[in-house]
């Protein structure tokens, strides 16, 4: 699993049948320290994730079984939504949180 923060959202007019309803989001990876690394990659969401918000993506086999029909040709999906991130004993909060 890999940190990234949400940066926008993907809008297709036409998906393949088991990804109807799945959100398609645009996330930058990011380090611990939530500074952005490597280039801006698409993931499918279904847990609704906000623009601002870091979540935890998986990429390869994993990103299929991570949504509701896992027989679905996805190359990275997001498995959870970060309220904060420790690491070295440091909180790094992410954007918008207090």
């Amino acid at each position: 699993m890999e940190l990234a923060r949400v940066v926008g959202t993907i809008v297709s007019e036409q998906k393949y049948t088991g990804l109807q309803g799945v959100k398609l989001l645009l996330v930058q990876p990011v380090d611990a320290s939530l500074a952005p690394k490597g280039e801006p990659l698409v993931v499918a969401d279904r847990f609704s994730a906000g623009i601002g918000q870091v979540v935890w993506w998986v990429g390869g086999r994993e990103a299929a079984l991570a949504l509701t029909e896992t027989f679905v040709p996805v190359d990275a999906a997001v498995v959870a939504i970060a309220d904060d991130v420790y690491t070295g004993g440091k909180l790094a909060r992410p954007e918008g949180k207090t």
